[in-house]
């Protein structure tokens, strides 16, 4: 298949807003995949490389070179162009890998290498998400979507189930399951207002965990070997010494947890956000969940077994602070002690439900004194006075899962440091789609954290609503934008009454 081909794929999934015509382009482009194709095609329509670290960053993905005349390049050429680049190291490594990445520019056309740099940054998703992907596929393959959408969750990806699907049909993708040592999904929770909202949605007694505002870590142990994971999967073994120490020590031969690290103060109490990700402070773990023991696995048992089995191996002063009960105002009474012991809130979890991996679904529902949103930056503009000359007032987005777009809720400049508006004006010059003389247009791909004090009705959104009061808290460079908070999420803030003022 000619990359070309991909590119043109590309063009129209970012053409329509139709939701349908974006999983059919991208089934067809599957479907046309040789076998030996398909995980290749299946990464980068989902907008990233096969290889993880390939050593080419954003500055140097721009092409120097004249480009070619007519596409000639096929996708397995290109992957074996990074594959080559990933594998140099040591002295040397970086001018061969200018010389391997100037040979495939100059082989492509100029569109071909616009694409390319962004495939190479992360960069072309362009309505291309990865749950669009995974409809795709579902299409693509004919097979039942749950059965696609569970071995997704626990290979972490969906190129090799693509691959499983094509060469083995339904037999090799049920055959995916959970290997200690390969990260999973992590299961994710929806929003409410109040913890009574939260356990109102979730019948009889349910358990009430303290939100911890940390790094959320999967941690895999097999004998001596521990592996650590963020929640994008990416690994961080090397980067967290004291938390694999912490595994290491702990009563068990093989193992999968779920948890945060999170930086604490000589006082006990969490340290900011921002400390926490800057690693300059050893990080000590909190886990909540347990999704393998030795030979078994937990994902489909009842929450309330999972939780007992990690009591059985984790001590409590390494565990999520939690209560059981059914009564609201024990609920809020724990609540209130999470907030004043310095965490962010409380995540209500039905005690009956299984450890559904990359899921946000109703089993588990989080709750913040503050309201906050995980939405997408569609557009910025530059800014006038003291901040003239840097990107400033952004445009927020959320998801439409309808039509695979996103609904602007607003703008806001509020809570931007001068270091963020720095890192901001480089970054969004980097996602540029068109500008006019006031606005920089972006491909919608970075999610930054919104709190808000409210909703009020619209005529200037298409969604109705608009935000209030919105600030930035900080950007989520640990989230893709198919992880952002969905239309729905937000009506919800607004009530069955209406917004919130």
């Amino acid at each position: 298949m000619l990359l070309a081909d991909l590119v043109a794929t590309s063009a129209q999934v970012a053409a329509t807003r139709s939701r349908l015509a974006k999983v059919s382009a991208l089934a067809e482009a599957l479907t046309a995949a040789a076998p030996h194709e398909v995980e290749i095609v299946t990464a980068y329509l989902s907008g990233s490389l096969r290889q993880r670290r390939t050593g080419v960053g954003w500055r140097s993905a721009r092409a120097t070179v004249p480009p070619a005349e007519r596409p000639t390049l096929t996708v397995s050429e290109v992957d074996a162009a990074f594959e080559a680049m990933a594998g140099l190291a040591g002295n040397g490594s970086q001018l061969a890998r200018k010389t391997l990445l100037d040979d495939l520019m100059g082989r492509a056309t100029a569109a071909e290498q616009r694409w390319l740099a962004g495939l190479i940054t992360g960069e072309t998703r362009q309505g291309a998400l990865d749950g669009l992907m995974v409809d795709a596929l579902v299409k693509a393959s004919g097979l039942p979507a749950h059965a696609v959408r569970r071995a997704v969750m626990l290979a972490g990806n969906t190129a090799p189930v693509a691959l499983a699907a094509r060469t083995g049909g339904a037999e090799a993708v049920a055959a995916i399951g959970l290997v200690v040592g390969r990260p999973v999904r992590p299961m994710l929770a929806a929003s409410a207002k109040t913890v009574a909202e939260g356990m109102a949605s979730l019948p009889g007694e349910v358990a009430v965990e303290a939100k911890l505002d940390g790094i959320r870590i999967q941690a895999h142990r097999d004998g001596d070997e521990v592996r650590l994971f963020t929640r994008s999967l990416d690994e961080v073994t090397d980067r967290l010494p004291e938390v694999v120490r912490a595994v290491a020590e702990l009563p068990v031969r093989r193992a999968i947890l779920d948890g945060e690290a999170l930086a604490l103060g000589a006082d006990g109490r969490p340290r900011l956000f921002q400390e926490t990700a800057a690693s300059d402070f050893a990080l000590t773990p909190f886990f909540f969940d347990l999704l393998a023991l030795d030979d078994d696995e937990l994902l489909d048992l009842p929450a309330r077994e999972r939780s007992e089995r990690l009591s059985r191996v984790v001590p409590a002063s390494a565990r999520v602070g939690r209560l059981v009960t059914g009564e609201v105002s024990a609920a809020e009474a724990f609540s209130e002690q999470v907030l004043a012991a310095g965490h962010e809130g409380v995540v209500v979890k039905a005690l009956d439900a299984p450890y559904e991996a990359g899921r946000r679904g109703s089993s588990w529902v989080k709750v913040k004194p503050v309201h906050t949103l995980d939405l997408v930056v569609l557009a910025v503009e530059w800014g006038s006075g003291r901040r003239r000359g840097w990107l400033s007032n952004i445009h927020l987005g959320a998801r439409d899962p309808a039509t695979g777009g996103f609904v602007m809720l607003g703008k806001t400049f509020k809570g931007m440091t001068d270091a963020m508006l720095a890192w901001q004006t480089e970054r969004f010059r980097s996602l540029e789609t068109h500008h006019d003389d006031w606005t920089v247009f972006l491909r919608p791909e970075q999610v930054v954290e919104i709190a808000f004090d409210g909703l009020q009705r619209s005529s200037r959104y298409p969604g109705g609503l608009a935000l209030r009061f919105a600030r930035v808290l900080r950007y989520r460079d640990d989230k893709s934008a198919d992880e952002a908070d969905t239309i729905e999420t937000v009506r919800r803030f607004a009530g069955p009454s209406g917004p919130q003022r």
